[in-house]
């Protein structure tokens, strides 16, 4: 397992760009399962007040400075194309907190230019893998030690 995957699923708070309201759509399932697993979710969606109990935010810009200071990973369920923007805000907040120390794009989602971004700012990066999945896969292989 890679150092950004392994950094990214021992993290606390976890921030995720648009998680969907929709209990069926997979934004959701994954934070649900990651919110279920011991991580704070904070949701960014500018269409929802709440999802999953947690107050929703526009973009990663509009979080309260508590949470920018505490911020560990971005996850990203965004469309390849959006996620550069997603990319340059989290690069902010790192410049200034120095955190998030780990972007992460969901299964499907591939953008160089974006990690090319995250890493000249100071952050790990991850593409095309589901948080979920690792750490389920973490969990197992840490089951059998």
């Amino acid at each position: 397992m890679n150092d950004a995957i392994q950094r990214a699923l021992n993290a606390k708070l976890i921030a995720v760009v648009g998680l969907s309201k929709n209990p069926s759509k997979p934004s959701h399932e994954v934070a649900s399962y990651l919110s279920a697993n011991g991580f704070k979710i904070i949701p960014i969606n500018p269409t929802a007040d709440f999802i999953l109990g947690e107050k929703s935010y526009n973009s990663l810009v509009d979080l309260p400075n508590n949470i920018k200071r505490e911020l560990d990973v971005v996850d990203i369920f965004r469309r390849s194309e959006d996620v550069p923007l997603v990319v340059k805000e989290a690069a902010q907040i790192h410049h200034d907190y120095l955190r998030p120390s780990v972007v992460w794009m969901q299964l499907g989602i591939i953008n160089e230019t974006a990690a090319n971004i995250a890493r000249a700012a100071g952050m790990a990066v991850v593409m095309d893998r589901c948080m979920k999945i690792e750490h389920k896969r973490m969990a197992t292989k840490n089951s059998h030690l």
